[in-house]
């Protein structure tokens, strides 16, 4: 399977994420909804993630066909899938920070308005995931970088679905804050994999994967 594919699924995505960030932003200011406000600027973010892996895609592409050019593309695509890595790393840090200040400072959740803004996320990440599925052993770090936002945003999606679903019920809103807890501890773990792979390859490391 080759980059051309890889471009073709990472474009589809980028198309896909933008077209629900710019839904939600619109229907977000109309209906005065600001879960959904929020979670289309949220869905800007991963426009730029992702759209970073589609332009690295492009650009390898060009350098391919450059007789001038003789360095290693694979590189370029690990460097790509590094940034990426970071961009994540941030994301669930910043998920971490919002989780603490609302254990302090709590604030009123309308729960049905965020459950719905999450399963729209949730679905249309889902559909993602699908469009980004690879085969890892012989895949590239940009790939595995966009595939690795797409599952982080379902992941996120779902524990919100379920903690402020399980607060909603039983009225107790801190289990939403212990689901956003859980979630970004496994993206860190995730992105942490995917930056010591990626530097590997950009610092000339051998691999210890057979």
């Amino acid at each position: 399977m080759g980059y051309v594919n890889y471009e073709k699924k990472t474009r589809w995505v980028v198309l896909l994420t933008a077209v629900t960030m710019i839904v939600e932003i619109i229907f977000g200011i109309t209906s005065g909804s600001m879960a959904l406000l929020a979670d289309g600027i949220h869905m800007g973010s991963h426009v730029l993630a992702i759209g970073l892996s589609w332009l690295a895609y492009i650009f390898v592409r060009r350098l391919e066909k450059n007789k001038k050019f003789t360095g290693n593309t694979e590189k370029i695509l690990s460097l790509s899938g590094y940034s990426s890595g970071l961009m994540l790393l941030i994301f669930s840090f910043v998920i971490l920070v919002e989780a603490a200040s609302r254990v302090f400072n709590p604030v009123e959740i309308v729960y049905k308005d965020a459950i719905w803004v999450a399963t729209i996320g949730l679905m249309v990440n889902i559909i993602s995931a699908v469009i980004l599925h690879h085969d890892h052993d012989h895949s590239d770090h940009n790939i595995q970088a966009a595939y690795l936002h797409v599952l982080a945003d379902s992941l996120t999606s779902l524990s919100a679905i379920l903690g402020l679903t399980a607060a909603l019920i039983w009225g107790i809103p801190f289990i939403d804050i212990i689901a956003a807890f859980i979630s970004s501890l496994v993206i860190i773990k995730w992105s942490v994999g995917l930056l010591k792979d990626s530097g590997k390859i950009l610092l000339d490391i051998k691999s210890d994967k057979p």
